[in-house]
């Protein structure tokens, strides 16, 4: 039992760090595609996101996911329930919004402005929406 409360807290620390980088992110790339490419301003906003995502982003996801499988593995709860269910498909789609800011952030390295600032706005709101389906499912589990 006290194996299974230290990972949840190592869990959710995960999460909120994980969280954090896939809130700031977009936010970055909204100011970021408006900079003239080599300039300063592009260089510096290069090396925040590259950051961002090496010290921050990716460590927090790759220890949200083993402990969060490690809670599954040590069984407060069973794969067949559905609450467990609907967060996992909340994080899957949290790991592909992941897998596009990667993607964005190698394109803006090599100079890419192929987005609107509107456009990062607009996908800055989706780890929002996703993160109350994960947490109303978790606390809340309705329909369980």
């Amino acid at each position: 039992m006290m194996l299974f409360l230290w990972v949840k807290a190592i869990h959710i620390v995960a999460v909120i760090a994980w969280m954090a980088g896939l809130f700031y992110l977009p936010r970055l790339f909204v100011y970021h595609v408006r900079t003239e490419v080599g300039s300063a301003t592009d260089l510096l906003f290069r090396l925040m996101e590259g950051r961002l995502i090496r010290v921050i982003m990716r460590p927090a996801f790759i220890v949200t996911l083993l402990a969060g499988g490690l809670l599954v593995f040590l069984g407060q709860f069973s794969v067949t329930d559905r609450w467990l269910q609907a967060k996992l498909l909340g994080v899957v789609l949290l790991v592909i919004f992941h897998g596009m800011l990667e993607r964005y952030g190698r394109l803006f390295a090599e100079g890419w402005r192929g987005r609107s600032e509107r456009y990062f706005r607009a996908i800055n709101e989706i780890p929002t929406v996703l993160l109350i389906w994960i947490v109303v499912w978790v606390v809340v589990k309705p329909f369980s």
